[in-house]
């Protein structure tokens, strides 16, 4: 609760921002929210939200000329007459008003962000506090700092459909264009699809080394790529050719059950010291031997706990920016900005706000407490996916490789048809000129591809860390940002002075978001 106060306040109260929100909510079968093949529509948020941002293909809806919607300033005090279906808000002194047809409630919402959030690039995050530190102090700078990058990943979260609102903006794309421009509009979509590639190619390595360990467990030994392989031909492509993702909507559930079960695994297995170091007995002392744990002996050296003296001193080191990176992949959903700001029902900034700060908080919980069980288990040993840690024959854990392995399996086809379709978009495809087959090619070809390099690549971390370092980072910080300052430029003299004073704000995010990404890109590749 705190962690919401604080964004609504901040976003609102602390600047006085006196924004007025737009009546511009749009059906789930218009063109805007459509998919873009004209074989399918994308299923509602009400019936899943794929894992960071299954539904990315709104970032490359058409943009709108920018001349067709001029920006909306904030509303007069004689708007608090509205019909009843506009919702008044008080936002730093003044009255904002807000229609719409969006149905989504706010518990609604906050799952469905929750869920596009945590995904399985929170499993890299104890490699991230490991690359600094070797020490269990040094959870304490790690938990600052999931906190501090979580604040202004939710307050570019806020600033974007804080944008739609002035704009009647309804995709990433499109609330450039309607603030920056129509001409740059590229730049957004550029960005997403690589992200999504990003994103596609991390789930395959992380299929990979699960699909490796379970067949172990089983008894069948085979190598990393042939297990990728195998996956790939009887799963991944199978799903990625179906042209209705649809059937796909109850499984999106697995997505967050599977974190909160692995949270719950991995306390178990810290608590119960099943993976504690042994020590022998010290010689004319009282101390005795401390046993191993249970499973420590089934652990490969190079993963088993690993400690020092580097505590909480060492998060001044450079190797800090490698954590600050993969947050920044890992609090990844700001492309589903637009749709979560668009469906939700009275869509005023204060409600908007609430499901932000709410979901962001409950994210940085969980966040904190992966990163920070996975570390205190093994220390600076932590694998860049946390799971190659822990024994083959730990059965509780087992069944957490299957829920993570069963939920990458089928949120996959979500991703990879954003990123499939952010390649047609920008190699300038027609929509009516995509035909079964001409998807069909391009799935084989993309997916191809990434197995590839998937097979090849085997440090997560490297992945994770880059992509947030420079994709990651102009999403989230930059491009927010810079949408929010052409936003308050555009209303000229009808723009508050709250909303003038907080541009500085603003764009001190968008230059700590540069500043920690040519450090982190840095970084990130001292890990290969």
């Amino acid at each position: 609760m705190r962690f919401q106060n604080a964004i609504a306040a901040f976003a609102a109260t602390t600047f006085t921002t006196s924004s007025s929100s737009s009546a511009f909510q749009t059906p789930l079968h218009s063109p805007i929210i459509a998919h873009r093949s004209s074989s399918r529509r994308r299923p509602s948020s009400n019936a899943f939200s794929s894992e960071k941002s299954a539904i990315l293909r709104l970032s490359f809806a058409p943009a709108k000329s920018s001349s067709s919607a001029p920006l909306r300033a904030e509303a007069s005090s004689s708007s608090s007459a509205s019909s009843s279906s506009e919702e008044d808000d008080v936002v730093g002194g003044t009255t904002t008003t807000t229609s719409g047809t969006g149905t989504a409630s706010i518990p609604n919402e906050i799952f469905n962000l929750v869920k596009s959030i945590v995904g399985a690039g929170v499993l890299s995050l104890p490699a991230g506090i490991g690359a600094f530190g070797n020490a269990p102090s040094a959870i304490l700078p790690a938990t600052l700092l999931i906190g501090t990058i979580g604040f202004f990943s939710a307050y570019g979260f806020s600033l974007i459909g804080r944008v739609c609102s002035y704009t009647g903006g309804q995709s990433y794309r499109d609330a450039w264009s309607q603030s920056v421009g129509d001409s740059t509009s590229w730049i957004p979509a550029v960005t997403c699809t690589f992200k999504t590639c990003f994103a596609i190619l991390s789930y395959s390595m992380i299929l990979a080394d699960t699909g490796k360990a379970l067949l172990s467990t089983a008894g069948l030994q085979t190598t990393r790529t042939a297990a990728l392989l195998g996956i790939t031909g009887t799963a991944l492509l199978p799903l990625c050719l179906l042209k209705n993702l649809s059937s796909l909507a109850p499984f999106s559930l697995l997505g967050i059950g599977g974190m909160f079960y692995t949270t719950i695994a991995m306390a178990a297995r810290y608590l119960g010291g099943a993976y504690k170091l042994g020590a022998p007995a010290v010689k004319g002392s009282k101390v005795a031997a401390v046993p191993a744990g249970k499973y420590l002996a089934d652990v490969a050296t190079n993963f088993q706990p690993r400690f020092g003296n580097l505590g909480a001193s060492a998060a001044m080191s450079p190797n800090t920016f490698i954590l600050v990176s993969m947050l920044s992949t890992a609090y990844m959903a700001h492309f589903n900005a637009p749709k979560f700001f668009v469906e939700l029902k009275d869509n005023t900034i204060k409600r908007y706000n609430t499901v932000v700060g709410t979901s962001f908080g409950i994210s940085v919980l969980l966040f904190a407490l992966v990163g920070s069980l996975g570390f205190l288990t093994f220390g600076s040993a932590s694998s860049g996916l946390i799971l190659n840690n822990y024994s083959g024959k730990d059965a509780l854990m087992s069944l957490s490789r299957v829920a993570v392995a069963v939920s990458i399996v089928f949120s996959y086809p979500l991703i990879f048809a954003g990123a499939r379709d952010g390649w047609l978009d920008l190699l300038k495809v027609p929509v009516d000129e995509r035909t079964d087959s001409v998807l069909n090619k391009a799935t084989l070809a993309i997916l191809a591809g990434v197995t590839v390099v998937a097979s090849q690549l085997k440090e997560l971390a490297f992945i994770m860390s880059l992509a947030g370092a420079t994709l990651g980072n102009a999403l989230i910080y930059v491009y927010p940002a810079l949408m929010f300052r052409s936003a308050v430029k555009g209303m000229g003299e009808k723009a508050s002075k709250g909303l003038k004073r907080e541009v500085p704000f603003a764009m001190f995010s968008a230059g700590l978001g540069v500043v920690m990404g040519c450090i982190g890109a840095k970084m990130a590749f001292g890990l290969l």
